[in-house]
């Protein structure tokens, strides 16, 4: 894996950073809303929250208006804004639990038990794309290509299991293809200390990441391949067709449902654990875009009811003509964050 988000060389405009040192808010504001996305980009890799990171994204932007004086042009503004972003969140992730996916926490489940309650775990969400695309005039070109191989679940979710500041040293050499001495700036330790902690976090990580995962294509986009398979994927659900289920499904498929603490290992543990579960209804899917993953979202129609109704939504990994990782989140919060209509 090697860094994609370049840019920290970017000129810095003189006059706006002067103006901004002066007290000049709309000036702040211009420059600033440059750096939103990539800096909410960063914020939830750190954190694994898209709600958490808009929030930190505002959190840096009142952090730097009330620190505009101390920014005194030895790094990029972008960089400044860096700092103040990556400290944040560690100083948020200090005070709160990592966010994982099911299967870090509990043991595969029996397809033939009860469905469990609601844990208290802080779950890895989903990152709608149209926040990951160009949004504004104020876009670098230098910084819109986010790779697959550092927005995927899969990725978030084994870089979650680094110690936070391992996970900002990995995220600003690996991703952001910062220098260590420019990491160092931003954590403020030495270079050696960068080195030493990118090292633990490039073993962890590899020890985390399942093992056809650990050299990803670094595409930005879902292939016409995957897109095919995804088609089948929804056919088979919409036509309630197991046989079509089975086929699109890797035999070691992995598939988790968060907020439950809950997950099937394996094609037929899954496909028995939906046929005793799944709500009766209709179902209607249709492809959306998340964390640069093949997604849909699944919406039922209840007998009686005349409505198809938003019920969860889905990431899901394919390689070759299989499905092998299927994330589905019911969170009503997450579907309304992704823009998802209530009804059909």
């Amino acid at each position: 894996m090697s860094g994609r988000d370049t840019g920290t060389n970017r000129a810095d405009d003189g006059g706006l950073v002067a103006a901004i040192r002066a007290g000049d808010e709309s000036a702040f504001a211009d420059l600033v809303e440059r750096s939103r996305r990539e800096l909410r980009v960063h914020c939830y890799r750190m954190l694994g929250s898209s709600q958490d990171a808009e929030d930190m994204v505002q959190e840096t932007f009142l952090r730097a208006w009330r620190r505009r004086e101390s920014f005194e042009g030895r790094s990029t503004f972008r960089a400044w804004l860096y700092r103040i972003a990556t400290n944040a969140c560690l100083d948020a992730l200090a005070a709160s639990p990592r966010r994982v996916l099911p299967y870090d926490v509990v043991a595969a489940a029996d397809p033939d038990g009860d469905l469990p309650s609601a844990s208290g775990h802080a779950w890895l969400e989903p990152y709608p794309d149209r926040l990951l695309d160009a949004d504004g005039d104020h876009e670098d070109p230098a910084v819109l290509v986010v790779a697959r191989e550092t927005i995927e679940l899969a990725f978030l979710a084994a870089i979650h299991h680094l110690p936070p500041k391992q996970r900002a040293v990995l995220i600003l050499r690996d991703v952001l293809g910062w220098s260590a001495n420019e990491t160092g700036a931003v954590l403020e330790i030495s270079v050696p200390a960068v080195k030493s902690a990118l090292q633990r976090a490039r073993a962890t990580l590899k020890a985390h990441l399942p093992a056809r995962r650990i050299e990803w294509d670094a595409t930005t986009e879902v292939s016409e391949r995957e897109h095919a398979v995804l088609r089948r994927y929804m056919a088979a659900h919409e036509h309630a067709d197991v046989n079509a289920l089975a086929s699109v499904l890797a035999a070691d498929v992995r598939v988790s449902f968060p907020p439950l603490p809950l997950w099937a290992d394996g094609r037929e543990a899954f496909i028995a654990g939906s046929l005793k579960h799944a709500l009766a209804g209709q179902y209607r899917l249709i492809p959306i875009r998340a964390n640069r993953q093949p997604a849909t979202a699944i919406y039922l129609r209840r007998p009686g009811d005349s409505e198809f109704r938003a019920l969860t939504l889905e990431l899901l990994h394919i390689e070759g003509d299989s499905i092998t990782e299927i994330v589905d989140y019911s969170d009503p919060v997450l579907l309304a964050a992704f823009g998802l209509a209530p009804t059909l």
